[in-house]
């Protein structure tokens, strides 16, 4: 497609995928470990964690030889998702009441902290900036035209010029 986000969700988009990596991220590493926080199926486990080794994201390394039994380890590469997997939990954390909030994000003084993402070249928090999605060098020309802003104007402008007929669904015009 062209989109870092669809290629990144190619590889980590099924959700068991960035729970075994939170686990590992944070210091989780073997199969028993994995299958019993996260209550996942032996088969299901072994495919996730087939794929996150092909992509890169862990390293499979032995750590008893009888019986053979290995343990899955961050790469840079997957250690490079953290960002990510602290968005994740910043914004679901966000959404719940404090009173049924399970989990905790703490630094280095046990200390919680409330994570905010901001550009590293101006400082600002990106939740608060008007930042939107633009085409980049090697966008087909289906996604020039999508990211277009004149474009994107046009279709907002049509968009609300329609109004739903309950009924149907259907746009209907206004006037």
């Amino acid at each position: 497609m062209g989109c870092p986000i669809a290629n990144a969700l190619e590889q980590v988009g099924e959700w068991w995928t960035l729970l075994i990596l939170r686990d590992a991220l944070d210091g989780f590493s073997r199969f028993d470990e994995f299958e019993r926080n996260l209550g996942i199926a032996p088969n299901m486990l072994t495919r996730r964690l087939t794929s996150l080794v092909e992509t890169g994201l862990l390293e499979r390394r032995p750590y008893n030889a009888r019986p053979r039994r290995y343990e899955y380890v961050p790469t840079q590469r997957g250690r490079e998702i953290t960002p990510v997997i602290v968005a994740l939990y910043a914004w679901g954390n966000k959404h719940v009441a404090p009173e049924h909030r399970g989990v905790a994000l703490v630094d280095d003084s046990g200390e919680e902290i409330d994570p905010v993402f901001v550009d590293r070249r101006t400082g600002r928090s990106l939740g608060e900036s008007r930042a939107r999605f633009v085409s980049g060098p090697a966008a087909s020309d289906a996604l020039v035209r999508r990211l277009d802003p004149d474009l994107r104007a046009e279709r907002r402008r049509r968009s609300q010029d329609l109004d739903p007929d309950p009924a149907t669904d259907d746009a209907r015009p206004t006037a």
